[in-house]
């Protein structure tokens, strides 16, 4: 069962993409941040905090990456596609003049220096600089969050997206971005922990943005969808 929320214009999906995607149209934009599949077993995740590390416990879903096929689809559902950590999936998009690099502003720390995504777009690499500091600004309410101000950037290239897809929401940063760009958003995330955090973190970022009527609705739905591998 797929449960479906609708805050203003974001529709948000709390279920696994492989069973969602089929059922979504097709969009202007598919900007995700997918799992990557790099850690063992029983690694555990967490990242520097002003004052040490925050723990996330072990990330059962950052086990293994998407299978090749999901891409397809995702490649299907948006018009044009931004996939970080393109990088990890090069055997499986095709070759593209554009790369998205996340420049980090600091060297030699003993996490990456910059990130990468792939573009489906023909045109010239870009590079945006934006330091940790910057980037810890937001919060960090999910172990492989994004900067809002790294979303936004990727959707001011695509100034006439007006519907954005992330099959792999998170806590909803690709959410927050479009509610203050005023543009239409599709998320789909699996972990109910994750899922609540983006409806809040989205819901405020409609409220203070003032590009959506204030007090947006808010309605439930639920829908059994069946997964076919």
């Amino acid at each position: 069962m797929a449960e479906k929320v609708v805050i203003g214009n974001a529709e948000l999906w709390h279920g696994d993409c492989r069973e969602v995607l089929p059922l979504l149209p097709k969009h202007d934009l598919l900007l995700t941040d997918p799992p990557y599949g790099t850690r063992g077993k029983d690694a555990e995740s967490r990242h520097d905090a002003a004052n040490g590390w925050r723990q996330y416990g072990v990330l059962e879903w950052d086990r293994e990456r998407p299978a090749g096929w999901l891409f397809g689809l995702m490649r299907e559902k948006g018009a044009e596609c931004v996939v970080w950590g393109g990088n990890y999936f090069a055997d499986v998009l095709p070759p593209s003049m554009r790369w998205l690099v996340w420049d980090k502003g600091q060297r030699d720390f003993s996490l990456a220096d910059c990130e990468f995504a792939w573009s489906s777009e023909q045109k010239a690499a870009r590079i945006l600089t934006l330091s940790r500091g910057e980037a810890m600004q937001d919060g960090k309410e999910h172990p492989t969050q994004k900067p809002v101000r790294l979303m936004t950037w990727c959707l001011e290239m695509h100034p006439k997206a007006a519907t954005v897809l992330d099959p792999f929401m998170g806590s909803g940063t690709t959410g927050v971005a479009c509610a203050q760009l005023g543009k239409a958003f599709t998320g789909i995330e699996r972990e109910r922990k994750y899922f609540d955090i983006a409806c809040e973190r989205i819901a405020r970022a409609q409220a203070q943005g003032t590009l959506l009527p204030p007090e947006p609705r808010q309605h439930h739905e639920q829908q059994g969808m069946a997964f076919e591998p």
